[in-house]
């Protein structure tokens, strides 16, 4: 199935379940980058960008910077049923995150890889 396709047809918790490695892949390597190299440091500070709170403030800060069709994959993820919501955040913030999850496998999938990075580096340029 060819990548189009697959982003027209996949649902929303599929992309999101995408969309978390990526994210966390780009987070291990910005840290790693960043000259954080001990497993226990790099643990402790990937905190600052996967729980569903930072997620969903990073999303924030790049909500007005989103096309329509990126704000759709977003709405994809966010609006998903069968989501269930952890201890750790409100069920507003975890769908928030989920949707953002989704907006960033669907940009990877989509070959939009420095668009994503870009998005991203302003969503954590604070952190």
């Amino acid at each position: 199935m060819e990548n189009s396709e697959l982003l027209r047809t996949i649902d929303g918790a599929s992309l999101a379940y995408l969309g978390d490695s990526v994210f966390e892949v780009w987070v291990r390597e910005r840290l790693i980058l960043r000259g954080i190299t001990h497993s226990g440091a790099l643990n402790q500070a990937s905190h600052a960008y996967v729980t569903a709170k930072s997620q969903s403030a990073a999303f924030h800060r790049i909500e007005d910077m989103l096309t329509e069709e990126e704000m759709a994959y977003f709405k994809r993820g966010r609006n998903s049923s069968h989501l269930s919501t952890p201890k750790s955040a409100s069920g507003a913030e975890y769908r928030t995150a989920t949707g953002f999850e989704t907006l960033c496998a669907a940009l990877w999938l989509a070959g939009e890889k420095e668009r994503l990075f870009a998005l991203l580096e302003a969503a954590f340029r604070e952190v």
